[in-house]
């Protein structure tokens, strides 16, 4: 198995911490991640050295500005994009999701028709919702019970006024990767937009949106050893083409036409900070080469260690692992278990008990829970590998529920 060293793991301040005499086991990275001391650092120096508003014509304000400026660059090699005009920040994906749909709905007719899935957070289901009060038809492509889209029920649903198919890089709740080539070959041919959220899989995979073909792109830092910060990504040309809400005195074209108010440049700076660590893991000429290499490592370290903990609970009676089994297809290194005559708030608070961080519920990402039929179970308790988890933390957690069943 490929191995993430012990240097990398030292750079997490938080993986040193102890509880009761014992070392904690970190696997609540799906929602959120622990940062490694280079994001705390920039964090910190832009507080204690360029702690102004941007666009002023003083020294702390030019520095604002050159984090701003350095932190889209650095996110559009992160994300493969054409250029750092196509970056977009604000407060959480949600929010800019939200506003990204405001400014997409005003560009289309009532009876134009929109495509979502069962499988999606409610981030990229609940904006396009809402855009049924403005007569916009919300279509919803089927969740199967293995845990993947029906494809062929989305290929039915997508018509002459399909204008947007919005979509998941992968799933937050059960780890499925989607097919993002046959989502961009519908939606060509249908002359519709492509969105995808990556927020799950932008800590797990390689991304390059002009490989994918995607019209926009959402992600979080916080998913990949950031702090609280969205990101949007939109094709070049196409935020000018829309009207999102936004004041008078604010820029009016790409990429600043969509972040309302003033940023949190702290964060930002963060962020920037984050793809660096990152870039640090891999080997190349340039950044983006570096990226890659490093996003590929992390990729296979995981679905080792995810491997070896599916395979382990597996072999564990009353366990119920929903969704595709690791050898059935790629998948994000994500678990939803099910314990028999156990809720899943139950199963957390037994394995907080050994200082095993893991979360229950539905994740926002509820219609699928409900399609599962596991709402009225309380959902699921949701296991999630990170690069800096290790072989003997999983076999800590099997030993755990060894015990616990």
């Amino acid at each position: 198995m490929i191995s993430m060293n012990v240097e990398f793991r030292a750079q997490f301040p938080a993986l040193s911490r102890r509880h009761r005499d014992k070392a904690l086991i970190f696997l609540d990275g799906p929602a959120g991640v622990q940062v490694p001391r280079q994001v705390i650092d920039a964090v910190s120096h832009y507080y204690a050295r360029s702690n102004a508003n941007a666009h002023g014509v003083f020294l702390t304000s030019r520095e604002t500005d050159a984090v701003m400026d350095h932190t889209r660059l650095m996110m559009s090699a992160f994300l493969g994009a054409e250029g750092p005009e196509t970056i977009s920040f604000g407060q959480n994906m949600t929010s800019l999701n939200f506003a990204l749909a405001r400014a997409i709905g005003r560009n289309l007719q009532a009876g134009d028709e929109i495509l979502i899935t069962q499988l999606d957070h409610e981030g990229n289901r609940g904006p396009w919702l809402s855009l049924r009060e403005r007569g916009i038809v919300v279509r919803e492509v089927r969740l199967r019970p293995e845990g993947v889209l029906d494809y062929e029920d989305l290929i039915s649903k997508v018509g002459d006024r399909t204008r947007l198919i919005a979509a998941g890089f992968a799933s937050n709740l059960l780890g499925t990767i989607n097919d993002l080539q046959l989502l961009r070959r519908i939606a060509y041919e249908a002359g519709a937009w492509l969105l995808i959220d990556a927020v799950h899989a932008a800590p797990h995979f390689p991304i390059e949106v002009t490989e994918i073909g995607c019209d926009f792109l959402l992600c979080s830092a916080y998913k990949f050893y950031g702090p609280h910060v969205g990101i949007l990504y939109a094709r070049p040309g196409l935020l000018d083409r829309l009207q999102p809400d936004r004041l008078r005195t604010a820029y009016q074209h790409a990429p600043f036409s969509i972040e309302t108010g003033t940023l949190n440049h702290a964060a930002i700076a963060g962020v920037a900070a984050a793809v660096e660590f990152i870039a640090d893991q891999g080997e190349g000429q340039d950044v983006r080469a570096r990226l890659a290499t490093a996003m590929q490592r992390i990729q296979a370290y995981e679905a080792g260690l995810l491997r070896m903990l599916y395979d382990g609970l597996s072999d564990i009676p009353g366990i119920e692992i929903h969704g595709l089994p690791p050898t059935a297809a790629r998948r994000a290194p994500t678990l939803a278990i099910s314990l028999e005559g156990r809720s899943p708030e139950e199963v957390c608070h037994l394995l907080a008990n050994e200082n095993i961080f893991a979360w229950n519920g539905h994740f926002y990402a509820i219609r699928a829970i409900e399609v599962l039929g596991l709402l009225e179970k309380g959902g699921v308790t949701r296991l999630g590998i990170s690069a800096y988890t290790t072989q003997d933390e999983i076999e800590e957690v099997i030993n755990v529920f060894r015990q616990i069943t």
